[in-house]
C-alpha cells in the first residue's frame, strides 16, 4: 500500500458553499494558484452546471493552474456531466467527480427509489463520465449512514465501470472515527477490485469529528482526503487540510506523507479568511491566531526554556514566524522579562522584580498589556516625536481607480501625502508609505466587525521590520481609518525600538 496521501482540496466548491462567502472568478484563480504552490494534489474548482460563473471559473482556473488535477462535480445526471467535461477542456489534467445518495435516508425520501435503480444510476454516470476523462471519482453521497453491506456492492460495481477514485463521504458528519475507519476497512477487505481505486475521505464537521474522522479513514486504508483551508465548508464546516497535513507531518510513526509544503500554510489561511471575509476562529487548530500563543505564567516560562516543553508543532513549519507570549494578569516575570528585553530594556534583576509589581496591578485591569503599556511602565510615558494621524480621506468606485489622501503628524511637523492602489486600504497604505519614505512589509491583515454594520470595525495587523514582527490595532466606525490607525500604531511602536537602539549605541 501506497504510503503517499492524496490531497484534494474542495476550499473552491465545497467551501464555498458558505453563506455569504462566493468568490469572483478572479479570487479563486488566486487561490487556486497558492493552493498549486501549497502542493496539493486535485483542486475541485467548481460544479459547472449551477452557474456560469462556476462553469466559467472552472475554465479559467484549468488555464491558470498546471500541476494539480482539476474536478468538476457533477450529480449522476448526463447534462451535468456534460458542462463538467466541457468546463475541464483546458484542463493539463482533468477528473470528473460524479455520484449519488446511497443512504437509506437519500433512496427513500431524496430519489424516492430503490437501491437496484439508485445502483443502475451509479454505473451509468461512471460509464458515461468515463467516454470524456480517464480520472473518474465517484461519490457514495452520505455513505457515513450507508449499510456497509450495500456500500461495498455500490463501490465495487462503479469500480467495474471505471471509477478511478470512490469518494466514503461523511456527508453529515454524524460517523463515530472507529466507525469511518471500520467502514473504510470494510470495503478494503470486501470489495472486489478495490485495489484499482484510491479510497477518498470526505468528511464534515457537524459533530466536530471530521479531522478525526478522516484521519480514522487514512490509518484503516483510504489514500486520499478531501479537505478545504481553514475547515471551511457546509454548515459546522469540513475536514481542515491544515490539521490533516500537519497530523500526518508530525506523527512519524503513522509512516504516511502528504505533498504540501506546510511553510505556505498560515498565509494562505490568511488569504482565504479575507476573501471569503469569513474570520479565523483564535482557537482554531494550527492556523488561529491563539495556536501558538501563550498567557499561563508557567506556560511560557516552558515556552521560553525550551519550546517544545508546550509547543508540538514549529510555528514556522506552517509559516507563522514566531510563538506569541501573550501578557495578561498570569503572565509571570519570565514573560515580562522577555518583552522587556525584546523592547530594548535589559533591566537588573532588582529592577524587574519592581516592574513586575506594577506591570500585575495594570494587567489586573486590563485584557492584555501592550508593548505601549510596558513603555509606559518603564518611561513613564510613549516616547514623543511619533506619528500622529490626523486624516484620511478615500475615493473609490466602480468607475474610479481607489485613491487616499492621508495627513499624519510626524515630530511635530504635518505632512500629506496621496497614492492610489488595488483597494482603499492599500491606497491609503500606500499614502502612508510615501509620508515616512518608507515601504513597510504587512503579512497579517485582520478586520473584525463591531456590530451590524459592514462599514465600521477593528483591525489587527503585523508589520514585520528586520526580522521582528510589529502588531497594530485600530478602531474607527470607518474601516479605512481603523486600518490606517493600525498601521501608524504598528509604525509607532517600530519607531520606539530604533530610537532605543540609537540612544543606547550613542551611549
Amino acid at each position: 500500500m501506497s504510503d503517499k496521501v492524496y490531497v484534494f482540496d474542495t476550499t473552491l466548491r465545497d467551501g464555498e458553499q458558505v453563506p455569504g462567502c462566493q468568490l469572483s472568478t478572479t479570487e479563486k484563480i488566486e487561490i487556486a494558484k497558492e493552493l498549486e504552490t501549497l502542493g496539493v494534489d486535485i483542486i475541485e474548482a467548481g460544479f459547472p452546471i449551477s452557474s456560469p460563473m462556476d462553469f466559467n471559473s472552472v475554465i479559467e482556473i484549468s488555464k491558470a493552474v498546471n500541476d494539480p488535477v482539476i474536478c468538476a462535480l457533477t450529480r449522476s445526471v448526463e447534462k451535468d456531466i456534460d458542462f463538467a467535461a466541457d468546463a475541464l477542456k483546458y484542463a493539463k489534467r482533468k477528473r470528473i467527480h460524479t455520484g449519488i445518495g446511497t443512504s437509506e435516508y437519500h433512496i427513500k425520501y431524496k430519489f424516492r427509489s430503490d437501491q437496484d435503480k439508485i445502483l443502475e444510476r451509479a454505473i451509468a454516470a461512471t460509464k458515461y463520465a468515463k467516454k470524456f476523462v480517464e480520472d473518474v471519482e465517484f461519490y457514495c453521497e452520505d455513505a457515513g449512514r450507508t449499510d456497509n453491506e450495500y456500500l461495498a456492492r455500490v463501490v465495487e460495481a462503479v469500480i467495474a465501470a471505471g471509477a478511478t477514485v470512490v469518494n466514503i463521504p461523511d456527508t453529515t458528519g454524524y460517523c463515530l472515527p472507529e466507525e469511518y475507519g471500520a467502514k473504510i476497512k470494510y470495503l478494503k477487505e470486501n470489495v472486489k477490485g478495490i485495489d484499482n481505486a484510491i479510497i477518498s475521505c470526505h468528511c464534515h464537521n457537524d459533530l466536530g469529528m471530521a479531522t478525526a474522522n478522516t484521519v480514522s479513514g487514512v490509518l484503516n486504508g483510504a489514500r486520499q482526503v478531501e479537505v478545504t483551508i481553514n475547515g471551511i465548508g457546509e454548515r459546522a464546516g469540513n475536514t481542515s487540510l491544515e490539521e490533516v497535513a500537519m497530523i500526518l507531518k508530525t506523527h512519524n510513526d503513522i509512516d504516511l506523507h502528504t505533498n504540501v509544503n506546510s511553510k505556505h500554510i498560515y498565509p494562505l489561511s490568511l488569504l482565504v479568511s479575507k476573501m471569503m471575509r469569513m474570520p479565523v476562529q483564535p482557537n482554531k487548530a494550527v492556523v488561529g491566531r491563539n495556536a501558538f500563543a501563550h498567557s499561563s505564567g508557567i506556560h511560557q516560562d516552558g515556552v521560553i526554556k525550551f519550546r517544545e516543553n508546550y509547543e508540538i508543532l514549529d510555528p514556522e513549519d506552517v509559516g507563522i514566524p514566531q510563538s506569541s507570549i501573550i501578557l495578561t494578569a498570569r503572565s509571570g516575570k519570565a514573560a515580562l522579562k522577555y518583552h522587556l528585553d525584546r523592547l530594548g530594556y535589559n533591566l537588573e534583576e532588582s529592577r524587574v522584580e519592581e516592574v513586575y509589581e506594577a506591570f500585575l496591578k495594570m494587567a489586573d485591569n486590563k485584557k492584555d498589556v501592550t508593548d505601549d503599556d510596558l513603555i509606559v511602565l518603564i518611561e513613564g510615558k510613549l516616547p514623543e516625536g511619533g506619528l500622529s494621524l490626523k486624516s484620511v480621506q478615500i475615493m473609490c468606485g466602480d468607475s474610479l481607480v481607489p485613491s487616499a489622501t492621508v495627513e499624519l503628524e510626524v515630530n511635530k511637523e504635518i505632512k500629506q501625502a496621496s497614492a492610489t492602489g488595488t483597494g482603499s486600504i492599500d491606497a491609503a497604505f500606500r499614502a502612508v508609505d510615501e509620508i515616512l519614505g518608507e515601504v513597510m512589509d504587512m503579512d497579517e491583515f485582520l478586520v473584525q466587525s463591531m456590530g451590524n454594520r459592514t462599514d465600521d470595525g477593528k483591525v489587527h495587523l503585523r508589520v514585520k521590520y528586520q526580522d521582528q514582527h510589529y502588531l497594530g490595532f485600530g478602531v474607527h466606525k470607518d474601516v479605512n481609518v481603523a486600518s490606517v490607525k493600525a498601521y501608524v500604531d504598528a509604525i509607532n511602536k517600530i519607531n520606539s525600538i530604533k530610537n532605543k537602539a540609537s540612544v543606547k549605541a550613542s551611549a
